[in-house]
C-alpha cells in the first residue's frame, strides 16, 4: 500500500469515543489514522506539501458496522426460500452486489450472521484481495442446528437434501465435528440456533433446539478453533444458556424476564446483544406485499413479540448492556441497502437517543469486531474507515438512510466513495 500522508481538514468530526462533534482535521497515512486534532493545529504543523482535503465543515464519523449481516440473502420471501430458491449461482452474484451496497451505504464493516453454502468465505476473500468492493467482513458457515431446530424446515418424506443453509448435528461430539468443519473451509464465525421463530412449524420461539451441555460444547469448540460464537436465540431460557454457555453476540433476545435481564447484565462487559428488530418490523409493515398478511403474523403473535421485544431492549439498555444495530436484512421486507432504518428504530422504539445509536453502531460494534480494537471511532492507530455525510445524524438519524447524504465512504485510508471534495492540494491519486 502506497504510504501517502493526506490530511483531511474543516470536518465536523464525531469521533465515536462519546464526546460532541468537534471542528476538527484527522491525518491519515496509510491505511490508519495518525491523530485527530484541531484544524488550526494542524493546518500550523503540518508540512505544506502534505495533500489536504477541505471538508467543507461537513460531518465525519467512523465507518458504521452492521451487526447481523446475510450477504447471501436476497430477495427471500421465508426461510424456504434461502434452500429452495437461492441456487448456488446468482446467489454469488447478489452477494457481490450486496457487498457493494453496503460498503456504498456507510457500512464500513460486517459481522455474518449465517451463510448460503460457502459463499462468505469466498466473498470475504475477494473483498480483502481487492477483487470486489465491500465491508470488513466476518464470514459465517452454514447454520448449525439440531434435527428439526429452524434452518432443518423440510420434513423427511420431501427428501430434499438440503446443503446450502443448515449444517445438522445432535448432541456434542457431533456439533464439535460441524464446528471443526466450518473452521476447516474457512470462516470467522459459527452461528448455532438455540431455539426458533414463528414463521415455523416445526421450531418455534421459546422451544429449545438444543440442551445446554450441547451448547456449550459448541462453544468451547468454536473457540479452541479461534471462532466468532453467535446464536439465535429468542427466548429467555434460551438466552441464559447463551450466555452460561459463553456466546460472544446473541441474536435476537426478544423475549426476557428479570432473571435472564440480570444474568445479562453481569457479563455486559464481554458480550453483545442484537435484536434484529427490523425484521420483525418490516415484516409486520410490508410483508402482506410479499403474501406474509397481518392476520397470519397477528395469530403466530409477532405483535407481542415486537412489543416484548421493545420492552426487553429497554431493559438491556438500562442495564448497561451492550446492544447492537444489525435488522437481518436479505428478506424482500428488509432489503439490502435500507440498514439504516435499524438505527431508525433504535429511537423510536427503543428510546436511544441519535448520539446513543450512533455510538452502538460504530464504537460498541467494532468493540465486537475482529481484530479487536481496530475500528469503530476516529483515534490514532485505528484503520482509516469514515465516511462523510450532509447534514448532521445526531440531530436526525433517518438521514443516513438518505444514500446521497453519504457523500464520503473510506475504508482502510482508500475512498470508495467520494463526490464532495472541494479542494485537494496537491492532488491525492486514490480519489475517485
Amino acid at each position: 500500500m502506497e504510504n501517502t500522508r493526506v490530511l483531511m481538514v474543516n470536518g465536523t468530526i464525531f469521533d465515536g469515543r462519546g464526546g460532541d462533534p468537534v471542528n476538527g482535521a484527522i491525518m491519515i497515512e496509510g491505511d490508519k489514522i495518525v491523530s485527530v486534532g484541531s484544524t488550526e493545529a494542524f493546518l500550523q504543523e503540518v508540512a505544506e506539501e502534505v495533500p489536504r482535503i477541505d471538508l467543507g465543515g461537513r460531518f465525519v464519523m467512523p465507518g458504521l458496522v452492521e451487526a447481523h449481516a446475510h450477504l447471501s440473502y436476497y430477495g427471500a420471501n421465508s426461510v424456504q426460500d434461502l434452500d429452495l430458491n437461492s441456487p448456488v449461482e446468482e446467489t454469488v452474484i447478489n452477494a457481490v452486489l450486496n457487498a457493494k451496497t453496503m460498503l456504498r451505504s456507510g457500512y464500513t464493516s460486517a459481522i455474518s450472521f449465517g451463510s448460503i453454502s460457502r459463499i462468505d468465505v469466498a466473498i470475504r476473500d475477494a473483498i480483502n484481495a481487492g477483487k470486489i468492493e465491500g465491508p470488513r467482513y466476518l464470514a459465517c458457515g452454514r447454520d448449525v442446528t439440531a434435527t428439526g431446530g429452524m434452518p432443518d424446515w423440510n420434513p423427511d418424506y420431501l427428501k430434499l437434501g438440503m446443503e446450502g443453509l443448515g449444517i445438522k448435528a445432535d448432541g456434542p461430539w457431533e456439533l464439535r465435528k460441524a464446528i471443526r468443519s466450518i473452521r476447516k473451509n474457512g470462516a470467522d464465525v459459527v452461528k448455532i440456533y438455540i431455539d426458533g421463530e414463528g414463521m415455523l412449524d416445526n421450531d418455534y420461539p421459546g422451544e429449545l433446539a438444543y440442551t445446554e451441555e450441547e451448547v456449550c460444547a459448541a462453544v468451547d469448540e468454536a473457540h479452541r478453533r479461534g471462532l466468532l460464537a453467535v446464536c439465535h436465540a429468542r427466548g429467555a431460557e434460551a438466552v441464559r444458556i447463551a450466555v452460561r454457555a459463553g456466546m460472544d453476540i446473541i441474536g435476537h433476545a426478544n423475549v426476557l424476564d428479570d432473571e435472564t435481564v440480570e444474568l445479562l447484565r453481569s457479563v455486559r462487559d464481554r458480550i453483545f446483544v442484537v435484536p434484529a428488530i427490523e425484521w420483525h418490523v418490516g415484516l409486520y409493515e410490508r410483508g402482506a406485499e410479499f403474501g406474509v398478511t397481518k392476520e397470519f403474523l397477528d395469530a403466530n403473535g409477532y405483535q407481542e413479540e415486537i412489543n416484548e421485544s421493545i420492552s426487553s431492549v429497554k431493559r438491556l439498555k438500562e442495564a448497561g448492556v451492550r446492544v447492537l444495530p444489525g435488522g437481518d436484512f436479505g428478506f424482500n421486507w428488509s432489503p439490502h441497502g435500507t440498514y439504516a432504518r435499524d438505527l431508525q428504530n433504535f429511537v423510536e422504539y427503543f428510546g436511544y437517543t441519535p448520539k446513543e445509536v450512533l455510538l452502538a453502531a460504530t464504537r460498541d460494534a467494532g468493540a465486537a469486531m475482529k481484530p479487536r480494537g481496530m475500528i469503530g471511532t476516529l483515534e490514532s492507530g485505528k484503520f482509516a474507515d469514515l465516511i462523510v455525510v450532509e447534514g448532521n445524524p445526531l440531530e436526525d438519524v433517518r438521514i443516513l438512510q438518505e444514500k446521497e447524504r453519504i457523500v464520503g465512504v473510506m475504508k482502510g485510508g482508500k475512498w470508495y466513495h467520494n463526490d464532495f471534495v472541494s479542494s485537494i492540494q496537491p492532488t491525492v491519486s486514490n480519489l475517485v
